[in-house]
């Protein structure tokens, strides 16, 4: 939330003080991306990882699975990377998701062509926007590492890691997109998928450490995918 703190001493110019707001790709979103991309590991696959403040351990998560991983900050030029990789990985950061107007777009030319994208947290709003849909600030958020998730698909449970302000409005996603997991909770967004093509995304974090590790197997399936439709 944002605000203004000044000396109860001085008057308050509203007007000056919103002239003074901070610009929040530079102050915060700049500030927790990397400034160029950084390679690390080998294997027979790359993943692309959009970085606006992802956590390390998304990068972990990759390499335990024996994939190279090219961590690129969200506002380089995303497109020449990721024909170079087998899929895209848009990580987790911090703030409104709508204050990213460059990577939205970005995301929604990726959208366009056909390797597997997975977005975690901020990726999964991200990636709502990108296809057309629309997020809310909720009012107290989700932050904890014991929320309940139902996958809409199976109707099983998990227990996941969560830290988040915002959520995708499942109303807004378009007609080849559908809500993929929800929240026990309050019956909140906590992901979607594409219909039509290898895309998905989760509100919560499969890669917490520490928290639950119930949801690590959607990196498995999210690897086979890449090597699946690298092969075709």
């Amino acid at each position: 939330m944002r605000g203004w703190l000044h000396p109860a001493t001085m008057s308050f110019d509203e007007a000056k003080a919103k002239a003074a707001s901070v610009d929040m790709q530079v102050e915060v979103f700049h500030r927790v991306a990397p400034r160029e991309p950084v390679t690390y590991g080998s294997g027979d696959l790359t993943v692309l990882l959009v970085d606006a403040g992802a956590k390390d351990n998304l990068v972990r998560s990759m390499l335990e699975r024996h994939v190279r991983v090219v961590r690129a900050p969200w506002h380089a030029n995303l497109g020449p990377l990721a024909e170079q990789a087998d899929g895209i990985l848009i990580g987790n950061g911090p703030g409104d998701p709508k204050d990213l107007g460059p990577l939205i777009e970005q995301v929604r030319g990726l959208l366009a062509g056909t390797k597997p994208i997975l977005g975690v947290c901020l990726g999964n709003q991200i990636l709502a926007l990108a296809a057309g849909g629309d997020t809310y600030k909720l009012p107290y958020g989700h932050r904890s590492v014991n929320q309940p998730v139902q996958d809409l698909l199976t109707r099983r449970c998990y227990i996941t890691s969560q830290n988040h302000g915002f959520a995708v409005k499942d109303e807004s996603l378009p007609s080849d997109w559908e809500p993929w997991f929800v929240n026990v909770n309050d019956g909140t967004n906590e992901g979607i998928r594409s219909r039509v093509k290898p895309h998905a995304s989760v509100q919560f974090h499969p890669e917490a450490h520490p928290g639950p590790e119930d949801t690590q197997f959607l990196f498995d399936d999210f690897v086979r995918l890449m090597g699946a439709t690298r092969r075709r």
